[in-house]
């Protein structure tokens, strides 16, 4: 009886290779995987560099860059928060009505008459928070390791922009609901940009969509919020991504205290 499974069992396993060997040689499955299971550098390399989603990340990495402790996945989970802002955020633009009044009503309507609406709303703007958190991590990170050196001062610069515009993309969210917290925080920041020497006037019309604060103001802070910030953001993350994987994951090693720009001069 033994013999009999072992031979079964062979069987199945000589099926299964001739299976995977005439799926491996049709052309749909050659257009999908140019390369074979990768056995070296090479053929490691050619498997990232022809797929899509792989090619993103670089070829190869120090020891250093790898280390949870070292990169703590910041940069990920900033990726992680976008995109749940993303589809949170799409799910609320079915429901919240960008007008005066009925945007604060709909905002109500999330946590009495929407299914899991109270939790999607909950969620978006948790996600909100953290991406403004982390994204400040991240830079503090890249600066302390000294990852803003050499070919990576560009990517840095990136970065910089990218978190002016998690900032911006939090801030033009306040105005939505539409409530005392809204106006009084939009009425700070609008004073804030007119304060700007020579087109501060310019600037708080553009931001007010007129002179005071309206249902225009708020349709004007909306599209901001939901289009030109969010495609703005993707395609310079788009970018930053490139330029990680053309200037390197990040640094070699650890910089020294004595080489660090603060710490350094701290300790002397």
């Amino acid at each position: 009886m033994a013999g009999n499974g072992e031979a079964k069992g062979s069987q199945q396993t000589g099926l299964f290779d001739r299976v995977w060997s005439w799926l491996k040689s049709t052309e749909l499955f050659r257009s999908i995987y140019q390369n074979d299971y990768p056995r070296d550098r090479r053929t490691r390399v050619m498997v990232l560099t022809n797929n899509l989603f792989l090619h993103l990340h670089p070829n190869l990495v120090t020891r250093y860059s790898i280390d949870y402790r070292y990169t703590w996945g910041l940069g990920g989970l900033s990726l992680a928060t976008f995109i749940i802002l993303a589809l949170t955020g799409a799910f609320l633009m079915f429901y919240y009505v960008p007008a005066v009044p009925d945007a604060y009503f709909s905002i109500r309507a999330f946590d009495t008459d929407v299914a899991l609406g109270q939790f999607f709303r909950n969620l978006h703007r948790w996600a909100a928070h953290t991406m403004v958190i982390v994204v400040m991590l991240h830079m503090f990170r890249v600066f302390y390791t000294g990852s803003y050196k050499g070919p990576r001062k560009f990517n840095w610069v990136i970065g910089v922009f990218l978190y002016m515009l998690t900032l911006l993309m939090s801030f033009t969210g306040y105005l939505l609901p539409w409530d005392q917290l809204a106006y009084w925080a939009i009425t700070v920041g609008v004073n804030i940009g007119g304060a700007v020497p020579f087109v501060g006037d310019q600037v708080r019309r553009i931001l007010l969509a007129g002179f005071d604060i309206t249902g225009a103001t708020l349709v004007r802070w909306y599209t901001l919020h939901v289009i030109f910030l969010p495609l703005i953001a993707f395609w310079m993350m788009l970018l930053h991504f490139y330029r990680v994987r053309k200037d390197g994951f990040s640094a070699t090693k650890p910089i020294p205290i004595e080489d660090h720009p603060i710490l350094g001069k701290v300790k002397e």
